[in-house]
């Protein structure tokens, strides 16, 4: 009884999925450079609603420490009426981290240019991403040159929501130059290098303070306190007790689709 059970759900959900028309597309092309490590590295995967139009768009970046991870959905969103964009980067010690971040770009810009094609509305756009994921969303939301370098304003984008995002000098990009892990350091490559009042809204998620990585709570609560010096009140700290690094993604879709909604101007429970 109770397999058949998990059949018939199992088939509600399938039929369901067919109903609404969601259709995922993989493997797309985002860049321009021609060497064989971005050409086969820079592609991502776009989950849509077939026929839909003006719909909020969610680009997420992989966590992985910068050095290893496939491009995914936050999958708490999926049939949830919006796109979201999977996106995979050249990783570290590969490349060197200015790289990897003007993946990060390139692939926004690319959103921005083509997602229309996919009923995303550009104006209605949400960076986010976990870990090494949420360390590029706070870098492009931060240090403006990189959405330049492809003609793109990082104001354009409605909200960035990293989870568990490194705010000094990433620990990946530390080793290579021969520091340790536990040698905090903030340079050009570090987000709270970059704080700025004109910044879009920052939601920054974190777990547990005894439960994450080394630090990483302080380092957003720092970020949050130097954004509010400098004049930003757009910038909010959420802190999931009892949850640890990868723990905090399950209580962090609950943000990040509530902020879905408030871009796309529609109610969602708290």
């Amino acid at each position: 009884m109770k397999r058949i059970l998990t059949i018939a759900a199992s088939l509600a959900i399938c039929v369901l999925a067919v109903a609404q028309n969601y259709k995922t597309i993989c493997d797309i092309p985002y860049t321009s450079k021609t060497d064989e490590y971005s050409q086969e590295r820079l592609k991502l995967d776009v989950y849509f609603r077939e026929n839909a139009h003006d719909m909020p768009v969610v680009v997420w970046f992989h966590g992985g420490g910068l050095t290893a991870g496939e491009k995914e959905f936050p999958y708490k969103l999926k049939e949830k009426d919006c796109v979201l964009v999977g996106v995979n980067y050249r990783l570290l010690p590969n490349v060197t981290i200015d790289k990897t971040i003007d993946d990060a770009a390139e692939a926004v810009a690319w959103v921005m240019d083509n997602i229309d094609k996919y009923g995303g509305n550009k104006s209605k756009i949400i960076v986010a991403g976990h870990s090494a994921g949420g360390y590029l969303t706070m870098m492009l939301a931060l240090d403006k040159q990189w959405l330049e370098r492809y003609g793109k304003d990082a104001n354009a984008v409605a909200a960035y929501i990293p989870f568990s995002g490194q705010a000094i000098s990433h620990f990946s990009y530390r080793k290579m130059n021969g520091i340790d892990n536990l040698q905090p350091t903030i340079d050009q490559f570090a987000p709270l290098y970059r704080v700025r009042k004109d910044c879009p809204p920052l939601v920054l998620l974190v777990g547990d303070r005894e439960l994450e990585l080394f630090g990483r709570y302080e380092e957003n609560a720092y970020l949050q306190r130097m954004m509010k010096l400098v004049g930003n009140t757009t910038t909010l700290l959420y802190e999931f007790g009892g949850h640890g690094h990868c723990g905090m993604l399950e209580p962090g879709y609950h943000i990040l689709e509530w902020w879905v909604r408030k871009i796309d101007g529609k109610p969602f429970e708290p």
